[in-house]
């Protein structure tokens, strides 16, 4: 039998009561498929806000565009992730629904597959995510369209 992970103590343990709130919407155009790396754009969010400790929502308002938390640092991880996503849900299927085009369907399903939400804790202002961490939109699509996101943060 597999022994299971150790769990560490807690750290850095801190409470505050919910005091402030801020959210706002930006776009991304983007040029069809691919990822769109929108970090900075949810950390100048935050910076505006100048809530120190809270939480981020992320939310994409679209059924065929979706978000993740994926590698900012090897852009051949980008490529791979195109190409699972395309194994899953291939753009020439048996899908009933066609009316907006071959890459429509299949951009709804990598969408139900992905995230159209993400939360993210801030502390100290900032996002706290991993070394190699960024937040991107996935454009599932095949030509450009106009994403629209949009951010929530509650916090102290």
């Amino acid at each position: 039998m597999r022994q299971a992970g150790k769990i560490g103590a807690l750290q850095g343990f801190a409470s505050a009561l919910v005091e402030r709130q801020a959210s706002a919407t930006f776009s991304v155009n983007t040029p069809g498929q691919g990822f769109t790396d929108v970090t900075r754009a949810v950390a100048g969010f935050l910076a505006e806000a100048r809530i120190m400790t809270g939480l981020v929502t992320v939310f994409c308002r679209h059924t065929s565009a979706s978000l993740t938390i994926q590698e900012n640092a090897d852009p051949d991880v980008q490529a791979d992730l195109l190409t699972a996503l395309d194994g899953l849900a291939p753009r020439h299927d048996a899908y009933v629904h066609g009316a907006e085009g071959p890459d429509d369907m299949p951009a709804h399903v990598r969408t139900m597959v992905t995230d159209s939400a993400l939360s993210v804790p801030v502390v100290g202002g900032r996002l706290v995510l991993g070394t190699w961490q960024g937040i991107y939109l996935i454009e599932h699509r095949d030509r450009p369209h106009r994403r629209e996101i949009v951010l929530h943060l509650s916090g102290s």
